[in-house]
């Protein structure tokens, strides 16, 4: 963390009428959290998956992703996230340096992108995050699960129950740490 002690989110957080406002007229910043274990070669073995109703009542895997606040920098948007998701103790490995694996568009209208959120236009910023500690779902996840690279890769895989992109999401981080 920053030399600060707490971050300050004052006027970060908007009733849910304002942001809805918001989201119609501009892109917002999102980090988008690829949580993985290694093995002690550094290797990455296991993706955690959420499990998660979405907002059409669908239940779909999911990866940690949230918003950036105001005066947050993204290693502490990271942390926050990761916690929010899988618990106090996950103990992640936030990237010392803020330069993300890759860069999702997400555009409400589909086909624009292979990313696709209906309900607003963001910009996210995609990093793997080695996760260390202990782990359970947290706040809205009904369930967090550790899935093998191979079980991820296979043809039928936990990478068909996502939604919006977030599969390409996942395989584009195997490929970058190499696992696929």
């Amino acid at each position: 963390m920053s030399n600060r002690t707490a971050v300050d989110s004052e006027g970060s957080w908007f009733e849910p009428e304002r942001i809805s406002e918001l989201r119609r007229h501009l892109p917002i910043t999102y980090v988008d959290v690829v949580p993985v274990r290694a093995d002690t070669d550094g290797s990455v073995a296991e993706v955690g998956m959420l499990l998660r109703a979405s907002g059409d009542g669908q239940i779909v895997r999911a990866i940690v992703s949230g918003r950036v606040l105001i005066h947050e920098s993204l290693r502490e948007a990271i942390a926050r996230h990761v916690e929010k998701d899988l618990g106090p103790m996950a103990l992640p490995r936030v990237p010392v340096s803020p330069v993300p694996f890759t860069v999702a568009e997400y555009f409400p209208t589909p086909e624009v992108s292979p990313f696709h959120d209906p309900r607003q236009h963001a910009i996210s910023l995609a990093y793997v995050v080695p996760i260390d500690g202990e782990t359970a779902p947290q706040e809205d996840a009904l369930e967090l699960s550790w899935f093998g690279v191979d079980e991820l890769l296979a043809d039928s895989s936990p990478l068909d129950e996502m939604t919006g992109g977030r599969d390409l999401l996942v395989r584009r981080a195997l490929a970058h740490v190499g696992a696929a």
